[in-house]
C-alpha cells in the first residue's frame, strides 16, 4: 500500500502544499507540463507592509510559450534574491522568528539554480526538512516512468503517473478536483482522495492575518514544531470537534 502526493514545483508554497506532502507515502515533483504565467511557480505572496499583500516575484528569462516548467530558467543576472529579502524587511520588528527564516532563506537562495523547476524542488526539500517532513521526493522528469498509454486529458496525468509508479492511493487538493474521474482511478484498483485543508490560523502583530500566504510567512509566526504539530492533528482536532457537536 503507498499512497502518492503529485504537484508542479511551486515558489514557497502555501501550508496546504506541505499538509499534502506530511500525509503521503510518496512525492513526485511534476515539472514536464506547459509552464503557464501567473501561477504559483514563479510566485507567492507575503503580508504587506501597510495592508493586505504583495507578491514575492522570481524573474525568468525569456521562452516560447510552449516550454515545459523543467526548461524554464530564471533571470540569475537580476538582485531578485535581494529584493525579496528586502520585501521581508517589515516583519523585523514583530515576527519572532525572523532572524531564522531569513538565514533559511539565504541559505537556500546561496543554493539557487538558474533552473526555476530545480531551484523549487531544492527550496521544497529544505522547507520540508526544516518541518519535519520526512517524505521521499522524486522529481518526474527524471524517473524514466513507462505510462501505459498516451494522455489526453490533464486529469489522467496523476491516474497514469501513480499506476506506473505502483500506487494504491492518491491524494489531490480540492483545487484540483474538477480534473479527476473516480471511475477511471477505481477501473485502476486506486483510491483517489480529494483533501480539503484548514488554514491555520496565527497571529501577526499589528498586521491582519491573510490566509493561504506563502510557507515564509507561516514560518515567520510560528515554530516549525508548532506549524508540524497543526499538519499532524487539525484534522483529528475538526473531527472532535464535530462529534461534539453532534454528541
Amino acid at each position: 500500500m503507498m499512497k502518492l502526493g503529485i504537484m508542479q514545483p511551486y515558489f514557497f508554497p502555501y501550508l496546504g502544499h506541505f499538509d499534502l506532502i506530511n500525509q503521503v507515502d510518496e512525492w513526485i515533483v511534476f515539472d514536464t507540463p506547459q509552464f503557464m504565467r501567473h501561477q504559483w511557480i514563479s510566485r507567492n505572496r507575503i503580508l504587506h507592509p501597510s495592508s493586505g499583500w504583495q507578491y514575492i516575484t522570481v524573474p525568468l528569462k525569456k521562452h516560447h510559450q510552449q516550454t515545459p516548467i523543467n526548461l524554464v530558467e530564471i533571470a540569475m543576472e537580476s538582485d531578485w534574491r535581494e529584493r525579496i529579502l528586502r520585501q521581508l524587511q517589515h516583519y523585523k520588528k514583530y515576527a519572532p522568528y525572523y532572524e531564522d527564516v531569513i538565514g533559511f532563506l539565504e541559505e537556500c537562495f546561496s543554493e539557487a539554480s538558474s533552473n526555476l523547476s530545480e531551484t523549487n524542488a531544492l527550496t521544497l526539500r529544505k522547507t520540508c526538512r526544516r518541518l519535519g517532513i520526512a517524505t521521499p521526493f522524486h522529481v518526474f522528469s527524471q524517473m524514466n516512468l513507462a505510462l501505459d498509454d498516451e494522455v489526453t486529458q490533464p486529469g489522467d496525468w496523476a491516474l497514469k503517473i501513480s499506476r506506473a509508479f505502483g500506487a494504491s492511493d492518491y491524494v489531490n487538493a480540492t483545487g484540483g478536483a474538477v480534473l479527476f474521474d473516480e471511475s477511471k482511478f477505481t477501473a485502476c484498483n486506486i483510491k483517489l482522495t480529494i483533501q480539503s485543508f484548514t488554514n491555520m490560523v496565527y497571529s501577526c502583530g499589528p498586521y491582519q492575518f491573510e490566509p493561504a500566504l506563502s510557507i515564509i510567512d507561516v514560518m515567520m509566526w510560528n515554530s516549525c514544531e508548532e506549524i508540524k504539530h497543526y499538519l499532524d492533528t487539525f484534522r483529528q482536532k475538526i473531527g472532535e470537534s464535530q462529534g461534539a457537536a453532534v454528541a
